[in-house]
């Protein structure tokens, strides 16, 4: 007596494993989870290409483009500052901040 899974009832819960729901994992909502990435040119540090270039506290007008909208330090991977100029950045960032030259947040939104 062989048993189509034509004729099981459609309601209620499936069996364990069931892949009819749309679950939340690498793919997002119910997608194949495989997304083709294309080619991504690697980032490189201003710093290091421009040698000429310095990073110092009191120059808001170069460190406003390693802060967000929201007065957030950018990330490394975003940026593409390598490790030694990232630390720089932030820090003259953190400097310039305690004297008043760059928010900590911004408000009035």
């Amino acid at each position: 007596m062989s048993m189509d899974f034509d004729d099981a009832p459609r309601g209620g819960k499936g069996k364990a494993g069931d892949r009819g729901d749309k679950k939340s994992g690498p793919g997002g909502a119910g997608g194949s989870g495989m997304r083709k990435r294309g080619f991504t040119r690697r980032k490189v540090c201003r710093f290091c290409a421009d040698k000429t270039l310095t990073i110092d506290y009191k120059d808001s007008q170069l460190l406003k483009y390693f802060i967000t909208d929201r007065g957030k330090i950018i990330p490394r991977r975003i940026s593409g500052n390598c490790a030694k100029h990232q630390r720089k950045v932030a820090l003259s960032i953190r400097r310039s901040r305690m004297i008043a030259l760059m928010p900590y947040t911004v408000t009035g939104q």
